[in-house]
């Protein structure tokens, strides 16, 4: 077989969201304020699931490098494809913080800490790598029209921002003093970094809704990705709260309750909003004949990050509202990453998602086109 007929040669960055989408589900429902029995069970099959797709994809993308070292480049020479790489530091932190929050009963706690610490710091360093390269990547050498903005920009600076909510659950681990207080507030150095970064590009990717109108069709899911950023940082202000009170002193361990509260309320309330907006678009975009793509996997992580966000405030103010809110987004959470994973196994088991791009298409096009 050529190296140009290999499937390999076609697997983008994308892919990782796959290992998100999985390991969410499992964090996910660990963190809901409410248990069923027999649950626990499902939660660790399925962050078992998301190791091993990590650990596949692992390999399967440094072989991507060895072997096709020219699609590789292309890739990161594609404005629409270069955030990609954020999933991959995304995928790391996921599995990370599931192996603590799920895995435990499976492996030992000892084991699990030993595991999620080592994904969470070789997450932080690729996703604070992508958060500055990718970015560099768009001034200097991409070539960008006004109506090329996209919510996939968002990709390559929300992993500082998981960083900085999973790095709370590491803090009792490491030594009383110096330790756990660098690990608090680095995780807040963590969350500025992300969100100012957000902050910046969300302007942009509603401006382009505003004067170029809907996304194109196969691109309408990554709307969902605006909602990433807005529950991982309602998550991470909880988390860092939760851990305050063992590593820095009382006022400022209060202070951190109340910001909180008074950041995570609003936040999430927006992403109530945002939901709603991506929501009726994707089913705009079905009455207009949208058909499965990978993008179809912005449907499951961001949607669990406003999971955990909700969870974490339900914790908070113990509002049975907040409670249901975050059973009711578990539910579509759910649904949506069995959808995901059916089309994609489905068309694995095809070829059609690993297949090279048609004659007729040109290969970027083509490939941005299956890739976002």
């Amino acid at each position: 077989m050529s190296t140009h007929s290999s499937p390999l040669r076609h697997l983008g960055p994308n892919w990782y969201a796959t290992v998100m989408g999985t390991a969410i589900v499992a964090s996910a429902g660990a963190a809901l304020p409410v248990h069923r029995t027999g649950l626990r069970g499902a939660y660790e099959v399925v962050w078992a699931l998301a190791a091993l797709l990590l650990l596949t994809l692992l390999a399967a993308r440094a072989a991507h490098w060895a072997r096709h070292p020219d699609q590789a480049r292309r890739h990161l020479a594609d404005p629409a494809v270069a955030p990609f790489y954020g999933c991959l530091a995304m995928a790391l932190l996921a599995v990370g913080g599931a192996t603590l929050s799920v895995g435990t009963g499976v492996i030992g706690a000892r084991a699990a800490v030993a595991t999620d610490a080592v994904l969470w710091t070789a997450g932080t360093v690729v996703g604070l790598a992508a958060a500055a390269a990718v970015p560099y990547l768009m001034v200097t050498r991409h070539r960008i029209a006004p109506g090329d903005a996209s919510p996939v920009w968002l990709l390559a600076v929300v992993p500082p921002m998981v960083s900085a909510a999973l790095g709370p659950a590491l803090v009792p681990h490491l030594p009383a003093g110096q330790w756990q207080q660098a690990m608090l507030l680095g995780c807040y150095a963590l969350f500025g970094i992300s969100l100012l970064a957000t902050l910046l590009i969300l302007p942009l990717v509603f401006a382009r809704l505003l004067h170029h109108g809907p996304l194109p069709l196969a691109l309408t899911p990554a709307l969902f990705l605006v909602l990433g950023p807005l529950g991982q940082s309602t998550t991470a202000v909880g988390n860092l709260a939760d851990a305050a009170p063992d590593a820095v002193a009382a006022p400022a361990a209060q202070a951190m309750a109340g910001f909180a509260l008074l950041y995570g309320v609003p936040v999430l309330g927006f992403a109530m909003l945002w939901l709603v907006l991506a929501a009726a678009m994707v089913v705009r975009a079905f009455r207009h004949g949208m058909g499965f793509a990978m993008t179809w996997w912005a449907f499951t992580f961001p949607v669990g990050t406003c999971v955990t966000g909700a969870a974490a405030l339900a914790r908070r103010t113990g509002l049975d509202a907040f409670t249901w809110l975050a059973v009711g987004l578990y539910v579509l959470l759910v649904a949506a990453w069995a959808v995901a994973g059916a089309r994609t196994l489905a068309g694995l088991v095809s070829g059609k998602l690993l297949a090279a791009p048609r004659p007729a298409a040109p290969v970027l096009a083509s490939t941005r086109a299956r890739t976002t």
